[in-house]
C-alpha cells in the first residue's frame, strides 16, 4: 500500500503558528477547561494523597482509626500484664517494662520445660 503525497497547498501540522489552531485542524475542537481542574489532574499521586488528607472529613475518621487502634492497643498490653506473676500483682508497670518482664517469664518457663 502506497501513501498519496498531500494534496498541493496544503500545509504541514507544524507548519501553523498558532497552538489552538493546530489542535483545532487535526484534534477536532477541544473545550477549554478552567486552569485549576488542569492543574488538579496533573498533580502527582503524593500531592493528591496530601490533599485528600488535609480534608476534615479524612482527618475525622483517622482519628476515629486511630483511637481504635490505641484501645485495641492497650487492652492488649493490660491483657499480657495480667498473665505475668509480680509482686504486688496489682502494681502498675509501663510498656517497656510489661514487655522486659514478659521476655523474662518466657525464658523462666522455657527453663523450667527443659529440666
Amino acid at each position: 500500500m502506497m501513501l498519496s503525497p498531500d494534496p498541493p497547498g496544503s500545509d504541514p501540522p507544524w507548519a501553523h503558528t498558532h497552538s489552538e489552531t493546530l489542535l483545532d485542524s487535526h484534534c477536532g475542537s477541544v473545550p477549554t477547561q478552567p486552569a485549576r481542574s488542569v492543574h488538579v489532574a496533573g498533580l502527582s499521586r503524593e500531592e493528591k494523597r496530601r490533599r485528600r488528607r488535609a480534608t476534615a472529613k479524612y482527618r475525622s475518621a483517622h482519628a476515629t482509626r486511630e483511637r481504635v487502634r490505641v484501645v485495641a492497643f492497650n487492652m492488649a498490653f493490660a491483657e499480657l500484664r495480667k498473665l505475668l506473676p509480680t509482686l504486688p500483682p496489682d502494681k502498675k508497670l509501663s510498656k517497656i517494662e510489661i514487655l522486659r518482664l514478659a521476655i523474662c517469664y518466657i525464658s523462666y518457663l522455657h527453663h523450667v520445660l527443659d529440666v
